[in-house]
């Protein structure tokens, strides 16, 4: 029998995928419990079982895995009923599913539909638990999103998903997660792809919501700073088996398993600067910039008139940004999503063509600099050469129907560097420096890992023999301990081989460990620039100071984000 206060109980759940040539234990003897008020965060890295536990609370286990043993207890006016007994499909797992257990997803992007208003979608969720007529559906839906503090709630209903911002569109997520008063509410990696500023609020809201409705929460994530801000409560996993649980101070401050200490290390060495991490000699002002951007400036649309009319100012995406990127070098720029990082990354590689102002590219401090934004074809084909791309998605920038050889050769075989059996020796080199077997340079991307993947698009930014790499969120997708592994190989292949790094994040604690100096971009400018310590931990403008503020600590004793900075304060 269950206690009162536990909500569900999981006894001994093991799930397996029958693969064509073996069988996958994804889950193992899987035990814990939701307590009423409570969050238990389950933590571990990706493939470690998390999603795939949580989601068979809700019997939503994708074929062809299935569950082949243990219990999900979940607790009712006569007592504990068993959901892993349920039939498939029966109308008690369907009653479950949205009513008792509500789910958010990671990606609110995938998990919305395109063709419906919000609203809809509500009102669907809403209606398929409760005998409602459409007007109360509808009025409810308004009055949850006014809960998840979504601005004119009327109005927004109305529109659809793509209309919505990354952090309005997991609000309206949590509104359908919440629809019908869910006893149980599972958060799987609810702010992953999320700035700073906008997790915290996504975390302050699901938290208010929480304590309000007296929910169990069962929150699966891989950040361990959203775990010491949030949870009561941790159990890490590992390969399908929960290797420690415990109250999330144990776990942080009296850990006993070797992996939840390596998990724990990664994230406390993410807080402060790489070792014998000194400020390059080149941060003076008798050497030239390798790369110098003036008053670069991007604005989409509102530059014709229609019929004699003007088409409107168009939306400002980077204003008069002015920056240097010296030899040697990582110059992080950092802010919340649509501050303009990514366009300004882009405009110094011409991939966005600069409405106005210029980008000087200076290969070494004997040459004149080259003014880019005035390159044809063929020079801008060379300039690629010199300044290259890593991307965010170490899976969707890699051509699945190349092999690794191909994929890292194809820079070199296009530039005309290399052929034949030249070609193929500096493949081995690249993926070696990289850290990965030369062996394994006939095989497809899907056969890697994410931080696997990720080394492959190094080597091939790597394979030209590069000045500048500008990395767009290179590590955002990864794993912490994955992170840190990509960070310090990044700053091993920049020592030898002299490189300068243009590093785009929003992840402060990544650009803190990584780069030298920091730009802050907020609403397409430039509010601050300076040394990275500094700036992380005593930055002069207010809106640094909010961001700094957002960043979760990794410590359940002293809880950063308590104390944040609101953005009516800025």
């Amino acid at each position: 029998m269950i206690k009162s206060e536990t909500l569900l109980s999981v006894r001994n759940l093991s799930i397996d995928f029958h693969l064509r040539t073996h069988i996958l234990h994804a889950v193992r003897d899987v035990n814990f419990d939701l307590q009423r008020g409570k969050t238990l965060a389950l933590v571990g890295e990706s493939g470690s079982g998390k999603s795939v536990t949580a989601r068979s609370l809700m019997r939503l286990i994708d074929k062809p895995g299935r569950m082949i043993d243990g219990e999900i207890l979940l607790d009712g006016p006569g007592g504990p009923v068993d959901v892993a007994k349920m039939a498939e499909g029966s109308r008690e797992v369907l009653a479950i599913r949205g009513g008792r257990i509500g789910l958010i997803f990671q990606e609110p992007m995938s998990s919305l539909s395109p063709v419906h208003t919000i609203g809809s979608q509500i009102v669907e969720a809403i209606r398929l638990h409760n005998k409602v007529s459409k007007k109360e559906a509808w009025e409810r839906c308004i009055d949850l999103l006014r809960q998840v503090e979504i601005p004119q709630p009327d109005l927004m209903a109305k529109r659809y998903t793509f209309e919505f911002s990354g952090g309005m569109r997991q609000r309206a997520m949590i509104a359908m997660a919440l629809a019908c008063d869910p006893e149980v509410l599972i958060a799987d990696e609810p702010t992953t792809a999320l700035d700073v500023t906008t997790q915290a609020e996504i975390l302050d809201l699901i938290k208010r919501l929480q304590d309000e409705r007296g929910m169990a929460m069962l929150l699966i994530t891989h950040d361990m700073g959203v775990v010491a801000e949030v949870a009561d409560d941790v159990a890490v996993m590992r390969f399908g088996r929960i290797v420690e649980k415990g109250p999330v101070d144990e776990i942080f401050h009296a850990s006993q398993h070797a992996y939840t200490r390596q998990l724990l290390n990664a994230t406390v060495k993410l807080e402060g600067a790489a070792e014998k991490r000194a400020l390059p000699s080149s941060l003076s002002s008798s050497v030239e910039p390798v790369l110098s951007i003036r008053g670069l400036t991007k604005i989409y649309g509102g530059a014709s008139k229609l019929f004699g009319a003007s088409a409107g100012q168009g939306l400002v995406a980077v204003d008069n940004a002015t920056l240097d990127l010296f030899p040697g070098e990582n110059l992080g720029i950092v802010g919340e999503s649509g501050s303009g990082k990514t366009t300004l990354g882009r405009m110094m590689l011409r991939v966005i063509e600069p409405t106005a102002g210029s980008v000087h590219f200076r290969p070494d401090g004997d040459t004149a600099p080259v003014e880019v934004t005035s390159l044809g074809k063929t020079d801008l084909r060379r300039y690629h050469q010199d300044v290259r791309l890593i991307f965010q998605d170490p899976f969707a920038s890699l051509n699945p129907r190349m092999t690794v050889k191909q994929i890292i050769a194809d820079p070199l075989i296009v530039s005309g560097k290399m052929s034949g059996q030249a070609l193929e020796e500096r493949v081995a080199q690249l993926l070696e420096k990289v850290g990965l077997d030369p062996l394994a340079m006939e095989r497809y991307p899907h056969a890697f890992s994410g931080g696997q993947r990720q080394r492959i698009g190094i080597a091939r930014a790597l394979a030209v023999d590069p000045k500048v790499i500008v990395a767009d969120e290179a590590t955002s997708a990864l794993d912490v301990s994955i992170r840190s592994q990509i960070l310090d190989l990044l700053l091993d292949i920049q020592k030898h081989l002299h490189l300068s790094f243009i590093f785009i994040s929003h992840d402060i604690s990544v650009v803190r460990y990584f780069c030298d100096r920091v730009a802050v971009m907020h609403k397409g400018k430039i509010v601050e620039v300076g040394d990275a310590q500094t700036i992380c931990t005593n930055p002069s403008q207010p809106y640094t100071r909010r961001l700094i503020s957002s960043v979760p600590n990794p410590d359940p004793r002293n809880k950063r984000m308590l104390h944040r900075l609101r953005a009516e304060q800025t």
